[in-house]
């Protein structure tokens, strides 16, 4: 076999033992026999919130022992064939079986990445908040290109979104929007993207085309599942209802149905607005526990992330990525300095490698910090 082939071997094995140790490996197949024997109980539906919970769980256990299995099995394939090519002297054969393993070894590093998302809510549900900075209505626009591009970005992982509230900006796009977006891990991998996006390009609503910079905000925080208690003392929030003020036309609320949520002692404001007043309260009340929650991860991670502290102002010096469609198309992550000249890719949803690089990044400082805190 050749050198070539032999790294990558070695580097998918390398990707498979990871996963192992992150599953578990010697208890895994136990884990799924109890959680099915769990599933067949006609009782289990008494209680559909930890029902979903038990479902969401074993799926996930099945996906990654499927993932396992699949890699080592094209790899032990890929190998078949190299053996076949090299007895038969079929150089084709070969190079196919090379370019395959080659593929699978992305694949097999992707799959370890997302193996390293084991935080305590990474798994979870997540609500996604975009906020025009100053500017008007190019920030507006920005505000709503973004919310195009994570709305993409889930669709493609399919993950299941859902708008939780909107505010339209005056002449054009929006000035803040919520959404919560379900599936395994949307949490781990969209945390990444909490911080301030500048945009810079020649202005659509500029009669002299001149450059524009716009800035708009992304924070994200998870979905507090019934693992994870927070408490909220009545006394400390004040709920107030009033006319949703929507897009226009039919979709607009005729009645004070929408909910607004202030957390007196942080200054945290969420708000919903659906249809129905109920159900607003219960959405922007999950979504304070949210925020809450949020908080005190923020908190216990202040000293890892010092380095990276995505918060500030939605404006200059706190940006964490810049997007740039003219004079020259290229968006940068200022954390980790991947880049890409792929600006029509990136704002369709093509965010993956971003986000790679920052987990990876995370957890290398995380896996310092620790290190550190054993000597």
């Amino acid at each position: 076999m050749r050198a070539e082939a032999q790294t990558l071997v070695s580097e998918i094995e390398k990707s498979l033992e990871l996963l192992r140790q992150r599953l578990g490996w010697e208890t895994a197949r136990h884990r799924l026999e109890e959680f099915n024997a769990r599933v067949e109980d006609p009782t289990l539906w008494d209680d559909p919130a930890q029902a979903q919970k038990l479902m969401r769980e074993r799926q996930a256990l099945v996906d990654a022992l499927e993932t396992h299995d699949n890699i080592k099995q094209e790899m032990e394939d890929q190998l078949g064939l190299i053996e076949l090519g090299e007895m038969e002297g079929d150089e084709e054969v070969i190079t196919e079986a090379e370019a395959a393993l080659r593929s699978l070894a992305k694949v097999a590093a992707a799959k370890e990445l997302e193996a390293l998302l084991d935080g305590e809510a990474d798994a979870n549900d997540t609500f996604l908040e975009i906020n025009a900075g100053a500017g008007g209505t190019e920030s507006c626009d920005w505000a709503s290109m973004l919310a195009r591009m994570y709305v993409r970005w889930a669709e493609k992982r399919g993950y299941t979104v859902e708008l939780q509230s909107e505010s339209s900006g005056e002449e054009a796009g929006i000035k803040s929007a919520a959404y919560k977006i379900s599936g395994h891990n949307a949490y781990g991998w969209l945390k990444s993207e909490s911080g301030v996006h500048r945009l810079v390009r020649i202005s659509p609503f500029d009669s002299a085309a001149k450059r524009h910079t716009s800035f708009s905000s992304v924070w994200v925080y998870p979905v507090v599942d019934d693992n994870i208690e927070v408490e909220v003392n009545p006394a400390d929030i004040r709920i107030d209802t009033y006319r949703s003020s929507g897009a226009g036309g039919q979709h607009v609320n005729t009645t004070d149905s929408a909910v607004r949520i202030t957390h007196i002692p942080t200054g945290i404001v969420v708000t919903s607005s659906q249809k129905s007043q109920h159900q607003n309260r219960d959405i922007a009340m999950k979504a304070l526990k949210s925020r809450l929650y949020q908080q005190e991860l923020d908190r216990r991670n202040a000293a890892i992330n010092e380095a990276h502290d995505n918060k500030g102002d939605a404006g200059w010096g706190n940006q964490i990525r810049s997007y740039v469609l003219q004079p020259y198309q290229m968006v940068k992550d200022l954390r980790t300095g991947v880049e890409t000249s792929d600006t029509k890719g990136v704002l369709d949803g093509d965010l993956d490698p971003f986000m790679a690089a920052t987990l990876a990044q995370n957890v290398s400082g995380k896996s310092r910090a620790e290190a550190q805190g054993d000597d």
